[in-house]
């Protein structure tokens, strides 16, 4: 299974940030939605306007 072996090296590799993300308590995951919401913002804006109007719906959301 050469798929698996393949996790588990890149899993031993990277030993600390899985220690860090199984033991600590914070998360990124309000930053991962923030940035979510804006690119789908950034979608509906598309080829309709410039900056200006891209950080004005992003501040009324």
């Amino acid at each position: 299974m050469p798929g698996l072996t393949g996790f588990a090296l890149h899993l031993l590799r990277d030993l600390d940030a899985v220690i860090a993300g199984l033991t600590l308590d914070w998360s990124s995951g309000s930053i991962e939605g923030a940035v979510n919401r804006i690119k789908k913002i950034k979608r509906q804006l598309y080829g309709r306007a410039g900056f200006e109007l891209l950080r004005k719906m992003i501040l009324l959301q």
